[in-house]
């Protein structure tokens, strides 16, 4: 996550700067780019966990034998 803060504290100060151009060195949006992609598969198997607890249903069965003679 530290790629990701270092980002939006860049585009900040470029903001801030009014700049039109935003630089990053390879190994800084190589860590962007590792950083946004966990995110992403996280928030996957969040949405996957929550979709499987949503589709459980707990089912009671009883079963009376009544009587036998």
């Amino acid at each position: 996550m530290i790629h990701i803060k270092n980002f939006i504290n860049k585009m900040s100060i470029m903001e801030s700067k009014q700049s039109k151009d935003v630089v990053l060195p390879m190994t800084d949006a190589r860590g962007l780019r590792d950083d946004i992609s966990r995110l992403l598969t996280d928030l996957h198997e969040m949405t996957k966990e929550e979709a499987v607890k949503k589709n459980e249903e707990i089912i009671k069965i009883n079963i009376a034998g009544g009587s036998f003679k």
